[in-house]
């Protein structure tokens, strides 16, 4: 292990220390490397929205908008394309890039997101479409999935009908980028927002064949994260514009309805963040454990930050900064030997860094990694 983490950081010092001028990623983690930049690919305007997950067989795979004709969002953009990079070896090296999704110019993917469908083992990666030649302004809910652990992917399959409703044509409405879950009866279980109507969920219960849609809106609610809750209840951490912190909201009834209160801890310029589960007693673990990454501030898009509940989300630990500079939209994973992997927009999205570090680390030795008992 010693051996492990010094070879490990020789590498960081080599690739991101030598690369990175002020202010610095913080001192003490495994790697860190800079996945997706515009020097990597001649003519593309930046690299955007971040997402990443662990695949069934542990690789770790890492998602992103590959904006060419210039930096904007989709319904401004004639060609953003979904582009992936994978590692083997727990975050240590990385493949080259490999596209996903590309369309024909006039015609944009963006905001990936993904679930891992631990049960049969396919991975959904969803995106937002829209066609700025037939049908400007008109944004359509697509899915690809892979049965290879991300080593390829099926054709887009749109969605729309099935999770949004027929009078929500012309609205502004998206898929959450980052992931979504499957809960303990396998559903598969994901967020999307109308910013008109509100904030919903939508999943499938049959492994991905047929999506269904919860029509209850929750708000206030933007870019969200679901997720499972100890008790089977479902938790929604949402971002939410001009508050300067997150919003929960927690259902008792599979979505029916909700409870909603404001996070005044959980301070949030209004940006895109990550929550995810770390173990479960459930699981055979010694505790319960959420993380959650953002840039914590209350107003600038700063301080990359990671924190931990040991009680389901109802408080946070202050966390631990990886990168007190500018930084945006994350996503968090935990990696196949207990790590904890974290993708995120850093300098004004000139980099999109990969970190990872242990949680001995993260909580400064005051709590560490234990495999799971045999249950």
């Amino acid at each position: 292990m010693k051996k492990r983490l010094f070879i490990c950081w020789l590498l960081f010092l080599a690739g991101v220390c030598a690369a990175s001028e002020k202010p610095e990623i913080a001192v003490g983690m495994i790697t860190g490397q800079d996945l997706f930049n515009t020097t990597m690919r001649e003519g593309v305007a930046c690299y955007r929205i971040p997402a990443l997950v662990t695949a069934p067989n542990g690789d770790i795979l890492a998602v992103i908008d590959e904006r060419v004709a210039s930096c904007s969002d989709l319904g401004d953009n004639k060609d953003i394309n979904i582009v992936g990079r994978r590692s083997g070896d727990n975050g240590l090296t990385w493949f080259g890039m490999e596209t996903i999704v590309d369309y024909e110019y006039g015609k944009s993917a963006s905001d990936p997101s993904m679930i891992v469908d631990r049960e049969t083992g396919e991975i959904f990666l969803f995106y937002n479409f829209m066609d700025l030649v037939q049908e400007p302004g008109i944004y359509y809910l697509r899915v690809v999935k892979s049965g290879d652990n991300g080593k390829s992917w099926s054709k887009p399959e749109d969605i729309t009908s099935q999770i949004t409703r027929p009078e929500w044509h012309d609205d502004f409405k998206f898929i959450t980028s980052g992931r979504g879950i499957q809960a303990r009866s396998g559903d598969l279980l994901h967020t999307l927002v109308n910013l008109k109507n509100g904030l919903h969920v939508f999943g499938s219960r049959d492994h991905g064949k047929i999506w269904f849609f919860i029509d209850a809106p929750i708000t206030p609610g933007d870019e969200s994260k679901i997720v499972e809750l100890a008790d089977g209840c479902w938790m929604i951490n949402s971002r939410v514009k001009g508050k300067g912190m997150r919003y929960a909201h927690v259902s008792q009834d599979q979505g029916a309805t909700w409870q909603t209160s404001p996070e005044p801890a959980l301070i949030d310029p209004a940006c895109n963040a990550s929550c995810i589960r770390y173990t479960s007693t459930e699981d055979g673990y010694d505790k319960n454990r959420l993380l959650f990454s953002n840039a914590k501030t209350k107003d600038r898009r700063e301080n990359m930050t990671v924190r931990v509940s040991y009680d389901e989300g109802k408080t946070w630990t202050e966390g631990k900064t990886i990168y007190p500079g500018a930084s945006a939209y994350s996503s968090l994973t935990v990696l196949q030997n207990g790590d904890i992997g974290l993708l995120f927009e850093k300098d004004d999205h000139k980099q999109n860094m990969f970190v990872c570090f242990t949680l001995e680390w993260l909580t400064d030795g005051g709590d560490r990694y234990e495999a799971p008992k045999t249950k």
